[in-house]
């Protein structure tokens, strides 16, 4: 026997299988693979949306919110109206440059119209109020008392006479009816 010939090894007689099964045919042959495709492409979109929802909350966490919320509300309320303390007057003094400039203030002192001990604290106190604005004056130069700087000068008048001046009374607000520094 050579190596091309079949061995029949069931003595000669055809086999069931070689005769009787037939290789299925058109939608029936398909239907394993267009499974099998269905299956990989569903695997793929959510392997997809897996990856885009992890990177979602990746980015989010990582960052500020995209959503701006306005800070004010649209209602704009009254401004507050208060007592006005004008007895301190004209103070006039000079810098701490080395070439001192003359300055001239009349300052206004803001607090709440009901209260009382304010009021009164501050008139008791008069002469301790007018030598600290003497003495706040004095102790600036020339470039800190500029105009762009008054805001900042008037947060720092008030945050000192409402925490080494004044007792009981609160400042609220401050202004200046004059604020001119001079060259000498």
């Amino acid at each position: 026997m050579s190596d091309s010939d079949e061995l029949d090894l069931d003595g000669g007689e055809p086999s069931e299988l070689d005769s009787g099964a037939k290789k299925p045919s058109g939608l029936v042959a398909l239907l394993p693979n267009l499974l099998k495709f269905v299956a990989i492409g569903l695997a793929a979109l959510l392997f997809i949306i897996t990856i885009c929802v992890i990177t979602f909350n990746i980015l989010n966490k990582q960052g500020p919110s995209q959503t701006i919320m306005p800070d004010s509300s649209p209602y704009v309320g009254t401004r507050p109206q208060y007592s006005m303390f004008t007895s301190i007057g004209v103070i006039r003094t000079q810098t701490k440059d080395t070439a001192p400039y003359t300055v001239v203030v009349d300052m206004v002192i803001g607090y709440d119209q009901n209260d009382n001990a304010a009021a009164g604290e501050m008139t008791s106190r008069l002469y301790e109020l007018r030598d600290f604005v003497r003495s706040f004056f004095r102790s600036k130069t020339a470039a800190e008392l500029q105009p762009e700087n008054e805001a900042r000068l008037k947060q720092e008048i008030m945050e000192t006479l409402n925490t080494r001046v004044l007792n009981s009374g609160k400042v609220k607000v401050i202004l200046f009816n004059q604020l001119d520094v001079m060259e000498m």
